[in-house]
């Protein structure tokens, strides 16, 4: 899966994936990223009790920030 390509809400497999880890290492970084306030690991939100991964926030992350409303007609 690339990235600019994907969802905008990944699941944790799918960022896995895209991440080139395992699966139990993203739920491991979002631990850390709930636990430290957003400060490390990988962003994630709630949605009922499952957690995906936003791809706006994984595009920061490897600097390629998404311009707001890419994708959205004028």
């Amino acid at each position: 899966m690339v990235l600019v390509d994907a969802p905008d809400f990944l699941t944790m497999e799918e960022t896995a994936e895209i991440l080139r880890i395992g699966r139990n290492q993203v739920y491991e970084l979002a631990r850390v990223w709930r636990a430290s306030d957003g400060e490390r690991g990988v962003p994630v939100v709630e949605f009922g009790r499952r957690l995906r991964v936003p791809k706006a926030a994984l595009m920061r992350l490897a600097g390629l920030a998404e311009p707001l409303g890419a994708d959205r007609a004028s």
